[in-house]
């Protein structure tokens, strides 16, 4: 009988996290690293900046070779990586080989947040994580920072969020936020990008998965990432924003709001039921939703030389240009 609590299991999340009974965290899934560098084949150059280093946060910045033109100003995109907000990070090579090529096309100056992850930090040490990079960002519009490449390149009034996944949600929270109590970061945000959101709640909507076995691991998997959760469980509203509990979706704090579903992501109802919910709350922005048939969670990233994934990328480049 095995009684060594570091290889016996307490709780298994597989494919993302498992936890053993000695407390040890072993993470399945988005384990790998990549430093920052100058990436040969889109000119574009990155870098790590520690924001707090009591707690760790930092950003991984990404500056495209169109940034050294004469008198040049860039839009900037703070990116929240996914990843069930245990996994995954932003120096995985999925997001950094990813944003490098966003960071390209689009021409945009791209700051990669990393956030404290669940199980040793539960939500909403993310959320907290995420509002410091940035209101960090946001000190450079009024100078009271000076990371050269922001001081420099960036241009204060094109501002944009986005996230996929858990940091689709963290992008949306963040919004709020922004939405407010904004007047302190001293910046607007002109958009956000929302892609296939981890949203979720108690009661299925339409079309959404109703097996009670599958429901029942996704709100086990919520108290697990956010302990506080205790009674409201996945009708939390830091994982339903459509929860009677929620704050209106009319405080979003953006200009504009893109928001992107996939046929075969169990996440789509809900990501479909906010677009709905956001054109119908008075938010006085502008709203649109981009449905990709026959495709599954994240696929851009999993295959990002598809057809649908190269599309997906002129989709959100067309976005960050408007």
């Amino acid at each position: 009988m095995n009684t060594d609590p570091d290889t016996q299991v307490e709780h298994d999340f597989s494919p993302f996290v498992r936890i053993y009974k000695s407390g040890r965290v072993e993470r399945i899934l988005g384990t790998h690293v990549l430093p920052p560098s100058l990436d040969p084949s889109t000119g574009v150059t990155s870098k790590d900046v520690v924001i707090d280093p009591d707690t760790g946060v930092s950003a991984r910045i990404y500056l495209p070779a169109g940034a050294h033109q004469p008198d040049t100003k860039l839009p900037v995109l703070i990116y929240y990586h996914g990843g069930g907000f245990c996994i995954e990070s932003a120096a995985s090579p999925t997001y950094h080989n990813y944003l490098n090529s966003l960071a390209s096309k689009a021409n945009i100056l791209v700051v990669s947040v990393e956030y404290r992850r669940a199980p040793e930090h539960p939500l909403p040490a993310a959320y907290h994580d995420s509002w410091a990079l940035l209101r960090w960002v946001a000190a450079h519009a009024t100078g009271d920072a000076s990371e050269r490449w922001l001081s420099d390149y960036a241009d204060w009034g094109r501002v944009f969020l986005a996230g996929d996944s858990a940091g689709a949600n963290i992008a949306h929270h963040m919004a709020m936020k922004a939405g407010s109590g904004g007047s302190e970061l001293g910046m607007k945000i002109k958009g956000v990008a929302l892609i296939h959101s981890y949203f979720w709640g108690k009661k299925p909507i339409g079309g959404e998965i109703e097996d009670p076995e599958f429901r029942a691991r996704m709100e086990r998997m919520w108290r697990f990432i956010c302990p506080s959760a205790v009674t409201e469980g996945t009708d939390d509203v830091w994982v339903n924003p459509l929860a009677e509990a929620a704050p209106g979706l009319e405080s979003l704090g953006c200009e504009r709001m893109m928001v992107f579903v996939a046929e075969n992501d169990f996440l789509g109802p809900r990501g479909i039921a906010y677009y709905e919910a956001l054109k119908s709350s008075g938010w006085t922005g502008q709203v649109s939703l981009v449905e990709h048939q026959g495709q599954d969670h994240v696929f851009h990233l999993m295959d990002p030389g598809s057809h649908q994934a190269l599309q997906f990328m002129d989709a959100l480049v067309a976005f960050f240009k408007q």
